[in-house]
C-alpha cells in the first residue's frame, strides 16, 4: 500500500464525475487529504456563496472512498490551503492542468512537496466535466474591454484611427451593472437569445445584437465593441476609422494565450456609477489624444500576443490616462487617487472596466488577495 500523504485542494461545490476520477487518480499516489475552500473564501474569489456550505461539501467529499481526509482550509485567497500544507507535511501536491498556477507551483517548492499536474481526463465512457464548465457552457458570456476603449466611437476614431481590445469572459460571477462590462448589451442579448450563448456565427449574431440594442433613432448608439466582445470568442482587436463597425478584426483564440491572460488578469471591485451619470459630459476630443489611445489598444493587442506583462500593463495604463484627457468625467478625482495610490506603484499598469466606476483591472503574475479572476472563453 502506497503510504505517501496527498494534498489537493478545491471547491468542489457541484460534486460531479470528473472530481471523482480526479480523486481516484489522485489516490493512485497515496493517502489523499483533500481541503476545501471556505464559503466566505469562494465568495470573496467568485462573488458569489457556494451552492453548499463549507460543512456539506466536506461531508460529500470526505464519504469518498478515494479520500482519507476531507478538511477546510484556513487561509484565504487563491492559495488558501498554504497554512494547511506547513501543518499536513505531505509528499505529493496534485492538481488538474487547468488548476495549475505559477503560485502552486511556487509554494510546493518552498515547502519542499513534489507536484503533480494532471490532465483532464473522464472515467472511460464517461465525458469530461468540470463545474465551472458545467455552469457556464450554457449562459451568456460578459466581455471586458482592456485597452483603447471610445474607439468605437465615430466622434472619437473619426479624429484618427485606432484599436480596441476585447476578450469574452466567461461567466463565473455575476458582474455590477453600471460597472463597464457590457451587462446592458448582455441584458438585450439575453432577451434574443435566453440566458445561453448562441449557435451560428458569432460575428453574424453579434451584428444581430448591435442592431437589437441600437434600433432606429437612437439618441445614444452603444459601441459594438461590446456586442463583438460578448459574442466572438477570444481575445479581439478591432479597428475602426470614423464608422460605428471596425475595418477590420483580428482575434486569438489558442488556448495558451487565453489561459495565460486568464492567469494574469485580476479584477479590483470598486463602486458602480451613480445612476443617471454622464460620463461624456465633458469632451476633449483631440486628434493627439486619439491616437494615443488607439496606439495603446494596438499596444495590448501585441503584449498578449507576445505574453508580456509589463507591456499589457503599460497599455492599459496608456488608455486610462488617454481617458483623463479625452472625456475627464470618465476618471473622477477618487479614482485617478485609488489608482496612482493603490495600483500604479505596484504593477505594470492598471486600467477601470467602467466610465466612473466598476472594477480596476491589472495585471499580475502572484496571487492577489481579495480580486476576481476571469476565464477568456477559447
Amino acid at each position: 500500500m502506497n503510504e505517501k500523504i496527498v494534498m489537493v485542494s478545491g471547491c468542489y461545490d457541484l460534486l460531479h464525475a470528473g472530481h471523482i476520477a480526479f480523486l481516484k487518480t489522485a489516490a493512485s499516489y497515496g493517502k489523499v487529504h483533500v481541503y476545501l475552500g471556505q464559503d466566505k473564501n469562494l465568495e470573496l474569489l467568485k462573488g458569489k456563496v457556494p451552492y453548499f456550505t463549507q460543512k456539506e461539501r466536506m461531508y460529500m467529499v470526505g464519504a469518498l472512498k478515494y479520500v482519507e481526509e476531507a478538511h477546510i482550509s484556513t487561509g484565504l485567497g487563491m492559495l488558501d490551503f498554504e497554512p494547511d500544507m506547513k501543518i499536513l507535511k505531505p509528499d505529493i501536491f496534485i492538481v488538474n492542468s487547468d488548476g495549475y498556477t505559477s503560485g502552486k507551483k511556487r509554494l510546493c517548492e518552498e515547502n519542499g512537496v513534489e507536484l503533480i499536474v494532471l490532465e483532464r481526463i473522464p472515467e472511460e465512457g464517461l465525458p469530461a466535466r468540470s463545474s465551472s464548465d458545467s455552469k457556464m457552457e450554457t449562459k451568456f458570456p460578459y466581455r471586458v474591454c482592456l485597452a483603447g476603449g471610445w474607439m468605437d466611437q465615430p466622434w472619437v476614431s473619426e479624429k484618427y484611427p485606432g484599436s480596441v481590445v476585447v476578450a469574452q469572459i466567461w461567466p463565473t460571477i455575476d458582474f455590477n451593472d453600471r460597472s463597464g462590462m457590457a451587462t446592458s448589451s448582455r441584458k438585450v442579448g439575453i432577451e434574443l437569445w435566453g440566458d445561453k450563448y448562441p449557435e451560428g456565427n458569432p460575428l453574424r449574431n453579434a451584428e444581430l445584437l448591435f442592431g437589437a440594442e441600437n434600433p432606429p433613432g437612437s439618441e445614444y448608439i452603444s459601441g459594438s465593441q461590446d456586442h463583438i466582445g460578448l459574442l466572438v470568442p477570444g481575445i479581439s482587436r478591432l479597428d475602426y476609422n470614423g464608422n460605428f463597425w471596425p475595418d477590420h478584426i483580428e482575434t486569438i483564440i489558442d488556448n495558451e494565450t487565453c489561459n495565460w491572460l486568464s492567469g494574469v488578469l485580476h479584477f479590483a471591485p470598486l463602486q458602480p456609477r451613480p445612476e443617471g451619470y454622464n460620463p461624456i459630459l465633458k469632451k476633449n476630443i483631440d486628434k493627439t489624444i486619439v491616437k494615443e489611445l488607439g496606439k495603446s489598444g494596438e499596444k495590448c493587442f501585441e503584449a498578449i500576443s507576445k505574453k508580456d506583462i509589463q507591456l499589457l500593463g503599460e497599455s492599459m495604463k496608456e488608455t486610462f490616462l488617454a481617458w483623463d484627457k479625452m472625456l475627464p468625467y470618465t476618471v473622477p478625482d477618487w479614482i485617478m487617487e485609488e489608482m496612482q495610490t493603490n495600483y500604479f506603484p505596484l504593477y505594470s499598469g492598471a486600467i477601470t472596466s467602467g466610465a466612473g466606476g466598476g472594477y480596476v483591472i491589472f495585471p499580475s503574475e502572484k496571487d492577489v488577495v481579495g480580486t476576481i479572476n476571469v476565464k477568456i472563453r477559447h
